[in-house]
């Protein structure tokens, strides 16, 4: 169960460094004229999206295993 846990935590650790580095790299695309103002826009809420979207199920999930709660 430990190394599942670590394996998980090292995913999460990769996607928040994948998500840094595409923010990074649009802003670049961006800022250079690569990329309109529209697609960087587009690009980084979906990926803002996702990145929070999935740390909010990370917490949601685990108070609900903390207080016993059931899932659907």
């Amino acid at each position: 169960m430990e190394l599942i846990k670590r394996r998980l935590a090292n995913l999460l650790a990769v996607k928040s460094l994948v998500t840094v580095i595409l923010t990074v790299v649009f802003a670049y695309l961006a800022v250079t004229g690569h990329v309109s103002t529209e697609q960087f826009l587009t690009v980084f809420t979906v990926v803002i999206a996702f990145y929070f979207g999935t740390q909010a199920e990370k917490s949601s999930s685990g108070t609900d295993a903390a207080s016993g709660g059931t899932q659907r």
